[in-house]
């Protein structure tokens, strides 16, 4: 583990923020991306889950604030993605960054501590679809968060602050319609990565 102020080794590799509402699809996605690029993907909320199962006492802080429906540190999810960047740099050949970065400070804070991101896939549907399918996910995923109040809350804070996101990264941003089926969206997002590994 890499002290906070110990400078990141140099990532030459892309590194591609996936944004999008929860339920969003992302994570088949970025399934896809993985298959055929061959890059790595880490999942902000995959990394805070591992975290609170570990039983660690980071672990058991996030799992209040996560099940308050509240967004956690930045500190705390910055220091899991590099962490899990280190871990994984020799043998990578791209980090895709899912749910990240949630607010306009994290990515600031990013490309600060961290490295430049190369392009953000932003998959965006109306709060009626996501609401739906968050909704079916419910009935088999278990997961604490997955309640109707719940997901409400979830989506309005991340509308709420990925709008800032969204404005600061204007020349990277690539705005996909994520309410087609799977292959169409994934043919859209070949048409922006391609360029990167070429």
């Amino acid at each position: 583990m890499t002290p906070d102020d110990a400078p990141t080794p140099e990532i030459k590799v892309p590194i591609i923020w996936i944004l999008g509402g929860p339920g969003s699809g992302k994570g088949t996605q970025c399934e896809k991306i993985v298959a055929k690029y061959g890059f790595t993907h880490l999942s902000s909320g995959d990394l805070l889950r591992n975290e609170v199962s570990s039983g660690s006492p980071r672990g058991k802080e996030l799992s209040a604030i996560m099940e308050r429906g509240e967004l956690v540190p930045l500190e705390v999810v910055l220091d899991l993605l590099k962490e899990a960047m280190l871990k994984n740099l020799s043998t990578s050949k791209g980090f895709l960054i899912d749910g990240y970065p949630r607010e306009k400070e994290q990515g600031i804070l990013f490309e600060q501590k961290i490295a430049p991101v190369k392009v953000v896939l932003f998959f965006d549907a109306s709060e009626k679809t996501l609401v739906e399918r968050l909704l079916g996910r419910a009935k088999t995923s278990g997961r604490v968060d997955d309640n109707e109040e719940t997901i409400k809350k979830r989506l309005h804070t991340f509308n709420t602050h990925n709008d800032q996101v969204v404005q600061q990264y204007t020349e990277k941003l690539k705005r996909i319609n994520a309410e087609r089926t799977t292959d169409e969206i994934f043919a859209e997002v070949q048409t922006y990565l391609d360029p990167l590994v070429a």
